[in-house]
């Protein structure tokens, strides 16, 4: 018995030496193979010249298009990802983009730039840039009334509202709206809507509310009128627009933009408002300047509509712009067509009407919209 069990002690001895012999053995296609961990590569002598479009001595902030020019380059580096500091960002090759800021007026900029390498490492660098973003020029007339044929005007632009409105057109007004002569015409080259006392299918005032509803709308330009306007107190003249859909959405759905409004009671004091479902009627979005003879010259009353902001001036001299930070249907519902709207309007629910008041009258130059 003892010999047989030196004798199997033996062979598993000499077993397991042959089994350790052939495992550690040349390996084959099913073994694993272990992956060399390449060597990290870090870009280096990162350059980042930026340059301004149009930049001169007298535009140091560019030429007003907003365009500047990127060129970013390092070693080691296969990408570059730009960023321009109000969120947008650009990833390319070449390490040069040319990018366009929209912002109005100047704004400051951080630019960055991540050169990256193959192994994902990077390096970045950055510039403090100032950028001047003008607002569209608005070159093209689109449409325009001269006032040079004397009688009726042109009734394939102006349409009218006729009669007494809703509660007096919804602002307690006293006058009654017609297409007369007597209230409208044109003479020597200017449009003359004419306020008058007189008795008239229940009203004691007639005037004008003209109208290119259904004949002409559009959206975004600018509208220039030229107009000398009425005097006396009680008188409402006001050059406006509403959009285009009010049939269908309503008011102050569609939007309203009052250009110029004007009320005899507070003489030379000329208005411009905003009207949107977050803020309407003693709406709390409007400016407005002062104009001692607005009655006895005229002036240019202008509206400048893109799609950022709504800016207002007379003469050139700005008093108002609509900008909300927040744009949506209840602040913003100015990216559809609206219409244009002249008129005089008598009294009104907050303002009474001079008794001693017979007529006057607004005069109008000029119409003109370009885009």
């Amino acid at each position: 018995m003892k010999k047989s069990f030196k004798y199997y002690k033996l062979i598993t001895v000499f077993g397991l030496a042959l089994l350790l012999l052939f495992s550690c053995g040349g390996g084959n296609e099913d073994d694993p193979i272990i992956e060399q961990v390449p060597e990290k590569v870090v870009p280096s002598n990162l350059t980042l010249s930026i340059t301004l479009e149009g930049v001169n001595e007298n535009n140091p902030e560019g030429d007003g298009s907003g365009i500047i020019k990127c060129v970013a380059n390092a070693t080691d580096a296969i990408s570059y990802e730009f960023r321009f500091g109000n969120g947008d960002t650009v990833t390319n090759s070449t390490g040069t983009v040319e990018y366009t800021y929209s912002q109005r007026s100047t704004n400051s900029y951080s630019v960055y730039v991540y050169a990256y390498s193959k192994t994902g490492d990077f390096i970045n660098s950055f510039q403090q840039i100032k950028v001047y973003v003008a607002r569209p020029e608005f070159k093209d007339l689109v449409f325009s009334d001269e006032f040079d044929t004397d009688g009726s005007p042109d009734d394939s632009k102006w349409g009218y509202d006729i009669g007494r409105g809703d509660n007096g057109w919804g602002n307690g007004e006293k006058q009654y709206y017609t297409n007369r002569s007597e209230n409208v015409i044109i003479e020597e080259g200017m449009l003359k809507i004419t306020a008058k006392r007189e008795n008239y299918e229940g009203a004691e005032y007639t005037s004008t509310r003209m109208l290119t509803e259904g004949k002409f709308d559009f959206t975004y330009g600018k509208v220039e009128v030229r107009a000398k306007l009425p005097i006396g107190e009680g008188t409402w003249p006001a050059i406006w627009m509403l959009g285009s859909n009010i049939r269908t959405a309503g008011w102050p759905a569609c939007g309203e933009i009052d250009i110029m409004e004007h009320w005899g009671h507070n003489h030379g004091n000329v208005q411009s408002a905003m009207h949107t479902p977050s803020s309407f009627g003693n709406t709390t979005n409007h400016g407005a300047q002062y104009l001692a003879d607005v009655s006895t010259q005229f002036h240019v009353y202008v509206v400048e509509w893109d799609d950022q902001e709504i800016v207002f001036s007379v003469d050139g001299k700005e008093h108002y712009k609509y900008s909300p930070a927040l744009k949506n249907s209840e602040t913003w519902p100015y990216t559809a067509n609206q219409f244009l709207i002249l008129n005089v309007a008598m009294g009104g629910s907050w303002f009474s009407i001079d008794p001693n008041f017979v007529a006057s009258t607004l005069e109008i130059d000029y119409v003109r919209v370009y885009q």
